[in-house]
């Protein structure tokens, strides 16, 4: 039976994960229905932490932007891009990555790319170099920030461990820069130049195309409005309350002696309010002070393009982990039994299941929140967690996601482009190189520093 389970759970996540967009949460709505109806299941609780998370965050990376924070962000990547254009494959990815690390959130680099495109055209270096690990970088950039919803998923698990977020940062930052180092020295001399590329070659002949390339650059920095650099000194103060309170709990308050305290979704037992809460908190008043006081509206933030990811980023991660948390949870003394002895004997096989799952579910908090409760359970150590914890980086696997659709879009020299056979694409070996550095890197570390 729990073949035909499982049956159902890969059917809803394929045709969830070919609609794209809120196709994942909606399909795994559909599933979590017919696991309730047809095969008896009781519901799993749901992600409701997760979701809040990408709100919260989500929505304020969109203030951030309706202020002309982001704009701003830019021009500073701009610069720095643009005034060593022979380095851009080296460049391009640490950009993309710090600016991820910062906002919690790889649509920011939607702005970056075009940039990154430009400029490895201009100085004809093959932008399939920079743009594949940049789009990889801003992947890693999830696992490493101290306000994504992954990160936060993985600190819920294993909190009651003793586990604080200094202790994921220290491990997931480093073992990252490792890894994308590692995937640009693979990509740095991948393919033909530029000018030696047949394709580019041939697009090169076309005279209006020619003028396009050879034209002046686009170098033109964009106007910023009144309060950008207020809503960056915001949002930047905003992490960093995170980072003080993940890393330093004892600050948070406590209430464990109040009067007539009871436990709730935002306060554990022991009357502490819980890091989770505290993300979604500083993150929303976040975006309250940006509104108040860096000359935004509330109606600007709903209309940024970032807040409409966020509606679909939450609706996609409520239905495909609330179906996969229930089935896992039905079946758990069967998958227990069977992993168990493998997972004992192998702890770095489990880093390939957390491999294989982001690949399905297109989401490395989906991934965590559904995956890594098992993890714990089957006597895998925390720190070892947290060192595979990079491996739910493998949405680039299959090329749907949309920050490689963008990225393709963004190279007219068609460099970067889905091969033939749809798994050969641009991102692929540097995916796999990268995820599999940092992973390597990670478990070193874990085991040196903590």
């Amino acid at each position: 039976m729990i073949f035909l389970e499982l049956a159902v759970l890969l059917i809803c996540i394929f045709i969830g994960s070919r609609m794209s967009g809120i196709g994942l949460g909606v399909m795994g709505m559909i599933g979590l229905l017919i696991l309730l109806f047809v095969f008896g299941m009781q519901p799993a609780d749901p992600p409701l932490e997760v979701m809040l998370i990408i709100l919260s965050v989500v929505t304020a990376a969109a203030a951030l932007q309706a202020a002309g924070g982001m704009d701003y962000l830019v021009n500073v990547a701009a610069k720095i891009l643009r005034s060593h254009p022979g380095q851009i494959t080296i460049l391009g990815p640490f950009v993309t990555y710090f600016f991820t690390l910062f906002a919690g959130t790889a649509h920011i680099s939607y702005s970056i790319l075009p940039i990154i495109a430009e400029v490895a055209t201009k100085a004809r270096v093959r932008p399939e170099r920079a743009l594949s690990m940049s789009v990889t970088a801003a992947h890693m950039g999830i696992t490493s920030s101290p306000v994504s919803a992954a990160t936060a998923a993985l600190l819920t698990v294993l909190v009651s461990s003793g586990i604080k977020l200094a202790d994921i940062l220290m491990i997931c930052i480093p073992a990252s820069l490792i890894g994308i180092f590692v995937g640009i020295l693979f990509v740095l001399k991948r393919g033909k130049e530029l000018d030696e590329d047949p394709e580019f070659i041939e697009k090169m002949k076309d005279p209006v195309f020619a003028q396009s390339i050879n034209g002046a650059s686009q170098d033109t920095e964009i106007a910023l409005k009144p309060g950008a650099i207020k809503s960056v000194i915001i949002f930047g103060l905003a992490v960093l309350a995170v980072v003080l309170l993940g890393s330093f709990p004892s600050i948070i308050p406590e209430f464990s002696t109040s009067e007539g305290f009871t436990p709730n979704f935002a306060v554990n037992a022991s009357g502490q309010v819980q890091i989770p809460s505290m993300i979604m908190m500083l993150m929303l008043a976040a975006a309250g002070f940006i509104i108040l006081f860096a000359n935004t509206t509330a109606s600007e933030v709903t209309k940024a393009s970032l807040f409409a990811s966020a509606g679909q980023a939450t609706i996609a991660v409520f239905g495909v982990v609330w179906m996969s948390g229930t089935f896992m949870q039905y079946n758990y003394v069967v998958i227990k039994n069977t992993l168990g002895e493998l997972v004992t004997a192998y702890p770095w096989s489990f880093a390939i299941a957390l491999f294989v799952l982001s690949i399905l579910l297109f989401s490395q908090a989906a991934t965590t929140k559904a995956l890594m409760p098992l993890g714990l359970s089957l006597g895998i150590a925390p720190a070892f967690l947290i060192g595979i914890f990079p491996a739910v980086n493998g949405h680039f696997f299959i090329p749907g996601y949309p920050t490689l659709l963008t990225a393709i879009q963004f190279d007219r020299t068609g460099t970067t482009k889905i091969g033939k056979y749809v798994l050969n694409h641009s991102f692929m070996l540097p995916g796999i190189v990268t995820t599999v550095a940092t992973v390597i890197a990670g478990l070193i570390l874990q085991s040196i520093i903590l």
